[in-house]
């Protein structure tokens, strides 16, 4: 068959730019972190005939070449324009929502079911330590155990979703959790929040919630916890933050702000936060130079550590003596400094980095039989990342 001149120009040009592109792809070497989509990208697998036979090593260079190749932010922006282009809604695990925001996708086929079954027996099983541990102490005061499971945004503005848009629906799965522990342990900020959501209470471009969304579960908590809630001037500490789901997209939208909720001139002044077991002491509850960074929602906390220990040392009256013990996702890190107000110490502890026994820890850090405990997630989350040994 004879090919035309203009066939094998075109035929030459795409060659030379395939051989362009894999030129540049071996050329450039390979990333460990991706400050853009705030992750570790894949690193290149170890060959054995083993892992060959049984299809992991093709696997996991296909994620491989997927993380490194070259121009990867562009090609995601391109992407997102073809998908745009032939009219489709999601991109990437996002929605594209009917006011300009993105939404996190999580639709149900996407849950898996033994998996909830097996975070709803960890709860219980946690519960009822806490239960047995409360029966056999001789103290009046043995603490609390409160479970916040926050909904994601999907869940708090449907009407904002594309058209007949998937999502899992989280009140029937925190019923569940309900039906599984005593319910008095629960603390439910799903109506809380959709009390507020003309308000700015999540991100527009980020899975996370906002400060302000935080706030009004401190307020339920307090209320909860039968505690005065503090008051707090508002401090913009970022005006241009374009988070987790903006990476996915990498689409031209209106940045996110920042704020940070002061409640003391003096807030910093008495607080002392140890990160991962150190000794070393940092005197705030925050990290500024995450601002300048993609990763700006890690302002809060320093981002995500395996172990944080927050410690005041001119507590309040109500706060004096008193310990709580948190085990949490991300979205706590911006809510926690609420409730240093409220304690003199608190632990943080990110399951997803601890391979110990968590009984065992609960046990060495309640030194006086009375510590507080919160589970502090959203659900998609606990779901997720809810275990412990």
């Amino acid at each position: 068959m004879k090919i035309s001149k203009e066939a094998m120009i075109r035929l030459i040009i795409l060659g030379g730019l395939l051989l362009g592109l894999a030129i540049a792809d071996i050329c450039t070497p390979d990333r460990l972190f991706s400050a853009y989509e705030n992750r570790v990208l894949a690193s290149k697998p170890e060959f054995s005939v083993k892992t060959l036979l049984n299809g992991s090593y093709t696997e996991e260079y296909e994620t491989y070449v997927t993380d490194q190749f070259v121009g990867r932010d562009n090609w995601i922006f391109i992407k997102t324009i073809t998908d745009l282009t032939l009219g489709k809604k999601e991109v990437n695990g996002v929605y594209l929502a009917q006011d300009g925001t993105l939404i996190e996708k999580h639709a149900p086929k996407d849950i898996d079911g033994e998996l909830v079954e097996k975070r709803l027996l960890l709860l219980k099983k946690l519960s009822d330590w806490w239960e047995n541990k409360s029966t056999a102490s001789l103290s009046d005061t043995n603490g609390t155990l409160r479970i916040m499971l926050v909904p994601t945004a999907d869940n708090i503005y449907p009407e904002k979703l594309p058209d007949n848009a998937p999502y899992f629906a989280q009140a029937e799965f925190m019923e569940k959790v309900s039906a599984t522990i005593n319910d008095n342990y629960v603390i439910s900020v799903t109506n809380t929040l959709n009390s507020h959501k003309k308000e700015y209470i999540y991100y527009g471009t980020d899975h996370h919630w906002t400060t302000l969304g935080a706030y009004y579960a401190y307020l339920e908590w307090a209320e909860e916890m039968d505690m005065t809630p503090v008051s707090y001037n508002t401090e913009t500490v970022s005006e241009d933050f374009f988070g987790t789901l903006h990476s996915k997209t990498n689409l031209l939208v209106k940045p996110d702000t920042i704020e940070a909720y002061i409640f003391r001139p003096e807030q910093n002044a008495d607080i002392k936060v140890y990160y991962d077991f150190s000794e070393e002491y940092k005197n705030s509850l925050y990290e500024e130079k995450h601002l300048e960074t993609k990763n700006q929602y890690g302002y809060f906390l320093d981002d995500n550590h395996s172990f944080i220990r927050i410690e005041r040392e001119n507590p309040s009256p109500e706060a004096e003596g008193k310990s709580l013990f948190v085990m949490k996702d991300s979205y706590a890190n911006c809510l926690i400094p609420f409730l240093t107000e409220h304690y003199e110490t608190i632990y943080m502890l990110d399951l997803r980095y601890y391979k110990g026994s968590l009984f065992s820890m609960l046990e060495t850090y309640d030194t006086e039989g009375n510590m507080d405990i919160l589970v502090l997630y959203n659900v998609i989350h606990f779901i997720e990342e809810f275990q412990y040994y």
